[in-house]
């Protein structure tokens, strides 16, 4: 048994939806969370500012005693994994690798959809991941910067998302994909308009949730998991505290606090 916190950390409030999986399957596991406010979204930034970001929110999270990390961000899993587990001597999970082993698994046609932000879909992580476990998969990208920030405003079923999600997703559904994948974990919080949008014939994939039967599996089998208390969770910023405790409440259905922090120190 290993009652230390698990850490997690997103480019803002996206990464609550790995946070709410946590909440359901992991629900006596504490973490701290950090979500980099300041400097979002990390989807227009280049790898070489996505992998510094990342080594700042690890060095501080390691602050806190962390028995793992999640990097509960597409973008920093697609682009900074590598290098944070050469780095850092804890087990590190990213949110892609656990979503491609979903999307191989779920595709009937071998036709499967990415969305992401820009810097996750430039990266072409998911197409080699994707290729390395089935080379015959035929995998179609496509950015989608819009929904991050339609997401940061709370915007879940406004028309104008509506709008932008019809617009982004027009070239995958001519692609007849049979699988798509929520690439960044914004993008969950928008599943209900992306189904309507993609049709009940083609499957989601929330790679949020993906991540976190992989992590509880790990736990299970290498004796870390807590089992003597319901776990606690705190929160950190690096900017407007007060968006994101109101965005978390809503996410999460929980009364939190959050803290902000200058991760630039770090």
């Amino acid at each position: 048994m290993d009652s230390r916190k698990i850490g997690v950390f997103d480019s803002g409030l996206g990464g609550l939806t790995v946070v709410r999986e946590m909440k359901r399957l992991l629900p006596k596991e504490s973490l701290v969370y950090f979500g980099d406010t300041a400097r979002l979204p990390y989807g227009s930034k280049s790898k070489e500012a996505i992998v510094r970001f990342s080594k700042q929110i690890m060095r501080f999270l390691m602050r806190h005693d962390v028995k793992a990390v999640i990097i509960a961000c597409g973008t920093a899993s697609a682009n900074a994994l590598e290098e944070l587990r050469a780095t850092f001597d804890l087990p590190i999970f990213g949110v892609v690798e656990p979503g491609v082993r979903e999307a191989a698994r779920s595709t009937r046609s071998g036709r499967i959809g990415i969305t992401g932000t820009e810097a996750t879909i430039r990266s072409g992580a998911y197409e080699r991941l994707l290729k390395q476990i089935n080379p015959a998969l035929q995998v179609f990208s496509q950015a989608c910067p819009l929904f991050v920030p339609l997401v940061e405003e709370g915007w879940f079923e406004d028309p104008v998302t509506r709008s932008v999600i019809h617009r982004y997703l027009q070239e995958l559904k001519k692609q007849t994909v049979d699988t798509l994948v929520l690439g960044c974990t914004h993008y969950p919080l928008l599943r209900k308009l992306v189904q309507e949008e993609m049709g009940e014939e083609v499957t989601l994939v929330n790679p949020s949730s993906s991540a976190v039967q992989e992590v509880k599996a790990f736990l299970e089998c290498h004796a870390m998991q807590t089992e003597d208390r319901e776990g606690q969770y705190t929160f950190f910023a690096s900017d407007n505290t007060e968006k994101f405790q109101a965005f978390g409440q809503q996410v999460l259905e929980m009364p939190l606090t959050v803290q902000k922090i200058q991760i630039e120190t770090f």
